[in-house]
């Protein structure tokens, strides 16, 4: 017997002020992703978030993406877009945290930037920023020219 396997979209509507609010700066992502992480888990372990927001910069909705060990996840390329055109998405804003609170971007960060704004470019679904994490601030790619 062969199986044929069913794709289930589920989305869960959270009541969250937040969603109002148009991503117009790395600072607004920034609340935003703080205001959805996993509450005491940025100096804990590491995670990556991504946030799919519409033509109007609004967000349409989030998706943690993985979580990982203290000293990383593993965030793939595919399975971030497939989220972002599951739920109609314009545009993507990600985010993962360092819980060592070392704000500078991996070699890693850098090349996995990288490929999402490629990715991005193909399929007309810009990536807006790339932001790390900590207790303490955060940095954000397109805020230094690295996008």
């Amino acid at each position: 017997m062969r199986y044929l396997n069913e794709i289930r979209i589920h989305y869960k509507r959270r009541s969250l002020e937040i969603t109002t609010k148009a991503i117009d700066s790395s600072l607004t992502a920034e609340f935003i992703f703080r205001s959805i992480w996993q509450e005491g888990s940025l100096d804990h372990r590491e995670s990556f978030y991504a946030l799919f927001l519409s033509r109007s910069s609004q967000v349409v909705s989030y998706y943690r993406i993985s979580e990982g060990g203290i000293a990383g996840t593993v965030a793939d390329v595919k399975l971030i877009f497939q989220a972002a055109l599951g739920c109609n998405a314009s545009s993507v804003v990600v985010a993962h945290n360092h819980p060592s609170g070392n704000l500078k971007p991996s070699q890693a960060d850098k090349d996995l930037t990288d490929k999402l704004c490629k990715a991005g470019q193909i399929l007309e679904l810009p990536l807006l920023d790339h932001l790390i994490l900590s207790s303490e601030g955060y940095f954000s790619f397109a805020d230094e020219g690295l996008l």
